[in-house]
């Protein structure tokens, strides 16, 4: 699996970062929800550097020009509810492309030890389709990979490419074992580790509790 960390290079995206991340700023849902959707237009545009493209013809009120276009049918699956606004940036560039929804949260089965539950999926086919995965945080890597399990019933992707907003690199390396080698992960920023709880350090916190206020465990 390719990896494809944007902050590798300095652009714009350092501040929708550092806006995440910054408990001052953090308290602003609105505020922190634009900023996951705008990184997430980001990733997308620098992903779409990747599709496949065919030259078409353009009727202007004047002529016609040529126009590359680009020719996949695009799935984007966005995992409950913390990718909702990513899933919303992605779309923002990917237009037409389908939408698949599927849930994955922790189910605490003590204070340190927990197991991803997938439990809601409504998905088109995905047979020979371009799947984007997206979820803004990439701590242990389980739910990534749990949901892909879970897609399997759906058909097989042609190419499959992920989307995080912030990672750990002991749960990128987990997914790296479980995803096809063909798959490429888009990822804004990573972090070296993860706590005794499977949260990322430094991270952000949760961005389900940051987006759309806190839940109570079960």
């Amino acid at each position: 699996m390719q990896v494809i960390n944007l902050q590798t290079q300095n652009s714009i995206l350092n501040k929708f970062i550092a806006e995440i991340r910054d408990v001052s700023v953090q308290h602003d849902k609105m505020r922190f929800r634009r900023n996951i959707e705008r990184i997430g237009e980001i990733i997308g545009y620098e992903l779409s550097k990747e599709l496949h493209y065919k030259e078409e013809a353009i009727t202007t009120p004047l002529g016609t020009t040529n126009v590359n276009l680009p020719q996949q049918d695009i799935v984007i699956c966005s995992i409950l509810r913390a990718g909702l606004p990513l899933h919303n940036g992605l779309l923002n560039y990917f237009d037409d492309a389908e939408n698949t929804f599927i849930s994955a949260y922790r189910h605490h089965i003590t204070e340190t030890e927990f197991e991803v539950k997938v439990e809601y999926l409504a998905s088109p086919s995905l047979e020979g389709k371009t799947l984007i995965l997206a979820d803004p945080m990439l701590a242990t890597g389980s739910s990534f990979v749990n949901v892909l399990n879970a897609l399997k019933a759906m058909g097989t992707p042609k190419k499959i490419h992920l989307v995080s907003v912030i990672g750990a690199q002991p749960g990128i390396d987990y997914v790296n074992e479980h995803f096809p080698d063909s798959s490429k992960l888009w990822i804004a920023t990573v972090d070296d580790q993860l706590n005794e709880k499977g949260y990322i350090v430094p991270g952000l916190g949760d961005a389900g509790d940051l987006c759309f206020g806190s839940k109570l465990q079960h």
